[in-house]
């Protein structure tokens, strides 16, 4: 009796374990999930699916440099995106007139631009004259790039560039720079390039929060006057 008990018991054991086991499914698919279970936890990943790569963080160069945008500010059309290098090598970085830029549209082609050094027929108050700096390790320097998003002629289409290379003189390696949103020139083929100055190192070097829109009548900041050149000459900002 006791040895019939034990059997039936084995038995009953088996058949629970059975009912509780996945259900197999088809050739090539996985088992089915128990009853009960979360098939959102069990569900296994799409073959050939890939996971967001992470945005690269942005590094040294070879020659010692690393090139940066501080942000934009923006007032009535007219934009101010500011560039920040900073010696990150452990060697004395020369430097001497303006940044070298280029745009790229979407598809990674180039877009023609006429370069205005000083950005003088675009705005004032960027055309500081270019001087000899010398960098040394863990030093920075700052320049800004001007442009008015303006569409006055409808045949000609509106241009966007989503991609920037900087070089820090022309004749030297140019690197790319991450953007925050496109340099939207309108059709008006013009961009602005402010020389470089040098800026203070420490804290007051990093790049600010993003301030609150503007009003409409407001002009534009320097991107770069939340940290005053070594000058300390006076930053004008009017508009023409």
């Amino acid at each position: 009796m006791r040895s019939t008990a034990r059997l039936i018991g084995a038995l009953t054991g088996v058949t629970l374990l059975a009912a509780c086991a996945p259900t197999p499914g088809p050739a090539g698919r996985p088992p089915a999930a128990p009853a009960g279970a979360d098939p959102l936890a069990t569900t296994p990943p799409r073959p050939g699916a890939r996971t967001a790569d992470p945005t690269p963080a942005a590094t040294c160069s070879p020659e010692g440099i690393l090139i940066t945008e501080l942000g934009v500010s923006a007032a009535m059309g007219l934009r101010a995106m500011g560039l920040e290098l900073v010696n990150c090598g452990d060697r004395p970085y020369e430097l001497s007139g303006y940044p070298a830029v280029r745009l790229r549209d979407a598809d990674g082609d180039p877009i023609t631009v006429r370069i205005i050094p000083g950005a003088a027929p675009i705005t004032a108050g960027f055309d500081h004259p270019p001087s000899r700096i010398v960098l040394a390790p863990g030093e920075r320097a700052g320049a800004a790039l001007i442009w008015r998003n303006l569409v006055t002629d409808p045949t000609v289409v509106a241009t966007n560039g989503t991609a920037l290379d900087v070089a820090p003189m022309a004749g030297r390696p140019a690197y790319p720079v991450a953007l925050d949103g496109p340099i939207d020139l309108g059709n008006t083929g013009r961009l602005g390039v402010s020389a470089w100055e040098r800026r203070k190192r420490g804290p007051a070097t990093d790049a600010p929060a993003p301030p609150a829109p503007p009003s409409p009548t407001t002009p534009p900041v320097n991107p770069l006057a939340h940290q005053s050149p070594v000058r300390e000459r006076p930053y004008r900002t009017l508009l023409r």
